[in-house]
């Protein structure tokens, strides 16, 4: 009798000290009973994550989309164009205007480059300068006798183009025409208003037909442009032909040297800037310095990289606003829980089981949020891109890992409130 007596006390003190086990599936319905048993609560702290990780591939998702639109349109329009400059060699140019070296193109620049394969248009323009590189007067009213030699006015800028300079330059006509080469040819008084300067001269509207004075001389406003593709410092300003600016001012001159804008077609740029000092000068081809289109990957690279560096930035603050919403919600669950946990350790759970049980919970509300935030972050981008009709670029290294960095916020966010729930000593708990 006492043999067994002393044998079941043995089994019983064996049983004493077995130690405890979690398995996998038992923490599993544990995080989900905790969980579950306050739904609104896990809700709200799921929100957290699903913003967090929705704005992080949203942004990342509508700055790729933008980011592709914008440098379609750049590379389209930078990849078109070609800038020539006279270099003003005196010995080559070999005329002089009151003992100024003539920056010049020759009088056929314009159809010596448009024959040149891929080309759309090309033409002269420069600005009109006063000696001292002082401004026109630009007037809507005639010139009083008050207003001295100058002729009064406001001091806006005065350009002058040719049609096909001002075609290459992509306007946008809100009012009227733009001058042809009727005009050119002749030597009209004609003239093209930037829309900001026909506001500054009280031009509103074309169809009485006004005119503007220039240095005291009448030009008619022929047509109001509000945009340009390229040159877009010609917006402030006003425009007219290049022949009547050479018979009003004279020609072009190292205070106001002429430049030549060529559009091409889309791939023909560096074949008409390796051809086009050559068609304008044979002889001397080294006169003429011709501006090819930059490279446009280098620049859409680098402008993407700092829109992508700003907007990761953003993302991470919004992830670590989602964290401390977790960390804090998760913090007042072990306090509300004590009791608990105190049950739960005097019935053989060790620290590491409760600490496991809460950063399993909160590791499953960031998982959860991060994989609504990758759904509703994508659906956002799809929706945005059909809305603006552009196309939708999703990058998989940005979007498949989305949930896997919101269950580590979420793991992240509970390492502290687990830790704590650990350390809760089973006696103090049911205290409480």
């Amino acid at each position: 009798m006492s043999s067994d007596l002393s044998g079941t006390r043995r089994s019983v003190a064996v049983q004493d000290v077995a130690p405890s086990r979690l398995r996998i599936r038992e923490l599993g319905s544990e995080a989900l009973a905790g969980l579950v048993q306050r739904p609104a609560r896990t809700l709200l702290t799921m929100l957290g994550t699903v913003l967090g990780v929705g704005s992080f591939v949203v942004i990342l998702g509508l700055t790729s989309t933008a980011g592709g639109q914008v440098s379609s349109a750049f590379s389209v329009l930078s990849a078109t164009q070609v800038d020539i400059t006279d270099s003003g060699d005196p010995a080559l140019v070999g005329s002089t205007i009151d003992g100024q070296v003539r920056y010049d193109f020759p009088p056929d620049a314009d159809a010596r480059i448009e024959r040149l394969n891929g080309v759309v248009h090309a033409g002269v323009w420069w600005k009109l300068e006063r000696p001292g590189n002082r401004d026109i007067p630009v007037a809507a009213n005639p010139p009083s006798i008050a207003d001295g030699q100058d002729g009064g006015g406001d001091p806006i800028p005065v350009y002058a183009a040719s049609p096909d300079a001002v075609a290459a330059m992509g306007p946008t006509i809100e009012q009227g025409r733009l001058f042809d080469a009727f005009t050119e040819h002749r030597g009209e008084h004609v003239v093209v208003l930037s829309d900001s300067a026909a506001r500054r001269l009280g031009v509103s509207r074309l169809t009485a037909q006004p005119a503007v004075f220039i240095n005291g001389v009448p030009y008619l406003v022929v047509g109001i442009i509000s945009d340009l593709e390229r040159e877009p410092e010609l917006l402030l300003g006003a425009i007219i032909p290049a022949g009547t600016a050479e018979k009003d001012f004279g020609a072009p001159s190292s205070d106001s040297p002429a430049g030549m804008l060529v559009q091409t077609k889309l791939g023909a740029a560096p074949l008409v800037a390796s051809q086009a000092a050559l068609a304008l000068s044979p002889e001397h081809p080294n006169r003429f310095t011709v501006v090819p289109p930059p490279d446009p990957h280098s620049l859409k690279d680098h402008v993407t990289k700092d829109i992508n560096s700003l907007f990761l930035l953003l993302a991470g603050i919004t992830l670590v606003i989602g964290a401390v919403g977790i960390a804090n919600t998760t913090l007042v669950s072990v306090i509300e829980r004590t009791g608990e946990i105190g049950l739960r350790r005097s019935l053989g759970a060790r620290p590491r089981h409760i600490a496991a049980q809460f950063l399993t919970e909160s590791t499953a509300v960031g998982a959860l949020g991060g994989l609504l935030g990758t759904a509703f972050g994508v659906g956002g981008v799809v929706v945005v891109a059909l809305v603006k009709d552009w196309t939708a670029i999703l990058n998989p290294v940005t979007v498949l890992p989305a949930p896997l960095i919101g269950a580590l916020v979420g793991l992240l966010a509970g390492a502290y409130p687990a830790l704590r729930a650990a350390r809760i000593e089973p006696v103090e708990a049911l205290r409480r």
